[in-house]
Formats: C-alpha cells, sequence, structure tokens
C-alpha cells in the first residue's frame, strides 16, 4: 500500500521549528514588555529625584547674593538683636533680622515658607489688575499647587479656599494662606531660631573695644 502523507498535518520537523519560533516571538514579547516597564520605573524614579532636588537645592543666585550683602552689612547691637526675641514680628521687620531668619531656614531646607510670605507681600502693593493675575498665577503654581516646586504646608481647606479665590483675583487671594504659613513659621520655626548659633552670637557679641 503506498505512502500519502497528509499535508494538513505539519511534519515532525515543521512543527518543531514552529514551536521553537513561537517561543522565541513570546521571550521577544516578554522582553520587551519588561524593558518598558523598566524604563518607565526609571522615567518615574528620575521623575520624582528631579523633585526631591528641586525642593531642596540652595536658591537662585540673586536670593542667596541679596541674603549675604544684607549679612555682610552692619552688625546690630546685642541690644537690638535681643528685640527680636520679644516677638516674630519684630524680627521680620528688621532688615538684618529678616536676612539672618532666611539663613536659618536654609538651614532647615523651609526657606519657601517665607519665600512666599514675602511673596504674598510684595503681591499686595501691586496695582495692576493684569500683573495682579499674572502674580497671582505664579503664587499658586510655585508655592500652593500640589507637588509643586517650592509647596508650603497647608491644609486641604486652605488649599482648595486659596484655589477658589484665583476665580475673582483681588489683593486678598493669599491672606488666609499667608496668616496659616506665617502661624506655622511663628510657632514652629521662630522659637528654634532663638537658639540658633548666628542669633546666640549675635546677643552675646562684645563691644570692640576703641582703638586707641
Amino acid at each position: 500500500m503506498p505512502f500519502f502523507r497528509d499535508f494538513s498535518k505539519p511534519r515532525t520537523i515543521e512543527f518543531h521549528s514552529e514551536v521553537l519560533l513561537s517561543v522565541g516571538r513570546s521571550k521577544n514579547a516578554c522582553g520587551n514588555l519588561q524593558r518598558r516597564h523598566t524604563m518607565k520605573e526609571a522615567k518615574d524614579m528620575k521623575n520624582r529625584l528631579g523633585l526631591f532636588r528641586k525642593r531642596n537645592e540652595s536658591p537662585g543666585p540673586n536670593t542667596a547674593s541679596k541674603l549675604d550683602k544684607a549679612l555682610r552689612s552692619i552688625k546690630p547691637s546685642p541690644e537690638d538683636a535681643l528685640k527680636w526675641g520679644e516677638s516674630f514680628e519684630k524680627l521680620l521687620i528688621h532688615k538684618y533680622g529678616l536676612a539672618a531668619f532666611r539663613a536659618f531656614l536654609r538651614t532647615e531646607f523651609s526657606e519657601e515658607n517665607l519665600e512666599f510670605w514675602l511673596a504674598c507681600e510684595d503681591y499686595k502693593k501691586i496695582k495692576s489688575h493684569s500683573k495682579m493675575v499674572s502674580k497671582a498665577k505664579k503664587i499658586f503654581s510655585e508655592y500652593i499647587a500640589i507637588q509643586s516646586c517650592k509647596e508650603v504646608n497647608l491644609d486641604s481647606y486652605t488649599r482648595e479656599h486659596t484655589k477658589g479665590n484665583l476665580q475673582n483675583i483681588n489683593c486678598n487671594c493669599f491672606d488666609l494662606a499667608q496668616k496659616r504659613i506665617y502661624g506655622l513659621m511663628e510657632r514652629d520655626s521662630y522659637p528654634r531660631f532663638l537658639r540658633f548659633e548666628l542669633y546666640l552670637d549675635l546677643i552675646n557679641q562684645k563691644k570692640s573695644s576703641p582703638s586707641i
């Protein structure tokens, strides 16, 4: 009886070839999927590290130079420095005191609180409505928006309240947020500043003897 091969069924060698090709394709697909997953994780990590660096890097050259210039100015007398311990307000209204407090906040990586408060003070002085709108959006995106580069510590109610104020921008848009951050600095940072080495040196400095 003659032998007839059924061409509808693959030969053994063809079958094994198909299996090997199928396995190869599966490995390639898994490899591509794994590489895409790894690349996505690396990209996410890079973004998180970038955000961390933005939040913790030292301020720009202009801010740093102004701070250094202020600290190189004539030092206040021990009597003047002692007045800063009477109230947080007296510290902030003194040029050298403000610079010293900012230097302290830099050591704690919380300078954004003071920067936000000062930005709000400048914002309230703006007369032009168009400039006010531009400045308000910048302040919100820089200090209040979630995961912004200099995000300040605000409760959800204050954040949403301030966001709602941007629908009708006026000079009082940031009043509540500014009050919250002022209170945070007064309760938390200010007491530690009074134990800061720079401040202690100022109040304990000896008057230089007059030259003969």
